[in-house]
């Protein structure tokens, strides 16, 4: 959410940095509303001021044992003005407070207007493999290997669901187990997240209430949407909200946390080619990593998240490119965001498997997370999140990147101790 004061004391600043992802923005209604509030705040503290003399003018004529019957209406007369006032004082917050909801966070500067055709390419690592025999896709060898059974997995449970099985399974297994390792070993505190969180969560996270249609919402027909819960769309949106409405200490920052989850999405694709296989489903394997910071360490806890992204497409011996999103690709919360996408060989396409953003104060501001500096101070903390990583794409781009003529998979170095020293699946 974005600072109402930013908003008074920079209207145009922020008004052309919203352009950047929104059609139009005129911001003069909310500042109207605002300053209306103002005022009758102003006009509250007045009539209370007035009151509290009343009170005392009260005591001293009772002591004097004079009559206090006109002070005594002036005084209710005072209490129906604030009781009325706080109505529309209320009315004029709620407002206020729904439209800010609604805005997404204001870009860094250096993020270029425009959607998916103005992402920029900033680096690769390694070539694109070159093969010598017919490539296979990922989906075919999968199926051939006995490492997903995409028929039973829609059977039971609807298009877009799949089941690891047997050794694909524990390929599967084996990336989640060498993700979480690294990130104990990088200082990352563990976390095992209920899957069903209440709708404050996703407010929180930035998500509510625009993408309220995205998530498996789980309520009685004549409940409340905010008082029902939702299936996690990634870790984050709980990892975001674990201090919300908390008051840290300046020094118990950085906080750093990742958690493994299963992952819901409504929205699964197309069926496109480029969507085959586990590409894209209702329901993956992610590892989500989430720092709480101080504002002057964004940047660097930006870098350390990348790094550490970008650390285990290395050692997974993979082709990939690191691209910096244009502003209509950031999600509505971040101000900054880097995906780190893998190749698909047989696609002939790059598809993402960690996003690294850095959402400032925007979602503290929505969850009321905050800590108090040496001087006794209050701010909001400021979090970022990233992937590390989400395995429904890598599983595609190990078998096709590693494939064989025979048909066999070489495994990833790293990954061998995780499957037993398993070097080659068959």
């Amino acid at each position: 959410m974005i600072d109402i004061n930013r908003i008074r004391n920079n209207k145009e600043e922020v008004e052309k940095a919203l352009l950047k992802r929104m059609d139009n923005v005129n911001l003069d209604e909310l500042l109207e509303w605002d300053k209306e509030k103002r005022q009758i705040g102003t006009l509250m503290d007045g009539y209370r001021a007035e009151r509290r003399k009343a009170s005392d003018k009260i005591a001293e004529l009772k002591r004097a044992g004079e009559n206090t019957d006109d002070i005594v209406k002036e005084m209710k007369e005072l209490g129906t003005k604030i009781d009325e006032g706080m109505i529309k004082y209320t009315e004029l917050d709620k407002r206020i407070f729904d439209y800010l909801a609604l805005l997404p966070n204001i870009l860094d500067d250096d993020v270029k207007s425009g959607g998916k055709e103005n992402n920029e390419v900033l680096r690769t690592n390694l070539e694109q493999p070159k093969f010598d025999f017919n490539l296979k896709p990922h989906y075919e060898i999968l199926k051939d290997l006995k490492m997903v059974d995409y028929d039973r997995g829609v059977k039971i449970a609807g298009e877009k669901n799949w089941i690891y099985t047997g050794i694909g399974a524990r390929l599967e297994w084996a990336l989640i187990n060498y993700f979480i390792d690294t990130h104990i070993k990088n200082g990352f505190q563990f976390m095992m997240l209920p899957y069903m969180l209440k709708y404050e969560c996703g407010f929180g996270a930035g998500q509510f209430p625009k993408f309220n249609d995205e998530v498996y919402m789980i309520k009685n027909e004549d409940e409340d949407e905010k008082n029902v819960k939702f299936l996690l769309p990634t870790a984050e949106t709980g990892l975001v909200n674990l201090h919300s409405n908390e008051i840290m200490n300046i020094d118990e920052l950085p906080k750093k946390y990742f958690a493994y989850t299963q992952c819901f999405r409504v929205e699964a694709g197309s069926s496109r080619e480029e969507e085959r296989g586990t590409i894209r489903g209702h329901q993956f394997n992610k590892v989500e990593m989430v720092e709480y910071v101080t504002e002057d360490k964004t940047e660097q806890a930006f870098d350390e998240l990348l790094n550490i992204a970008e650390g285990l497409m290395k050692s997974l011996g993979l082709h990939y490119q690191v691209s910096k999103l244009a502003a209509g690709d950031c999600a509505q919360g971040m101000c900054r965001t880097y995906d780190i996408e893998v190749w698909i060989p047989s696609m002939k396409i790059y598809k993402e498997v960690s996003s690294v953003s850095n959402s400032r104060d925007y979602q503290a501001r929505r969850n009321n997370t905050k800590y108090r500096d040496a001087d006794g101070n209050l701010h909001y903390a400021c979090t970022l999140n990233g992937s590390g990583l989400a395995t429904s794409r890598l599983v595609p781009a190990i078998v096709e990147q590693y494939q064989n003529e025979d048909g066999s998979i070489t495994i990833p170095e790293v990954l061998r101790p995780y499957m037993g020293g398993l070097e080659v699946i068959k």
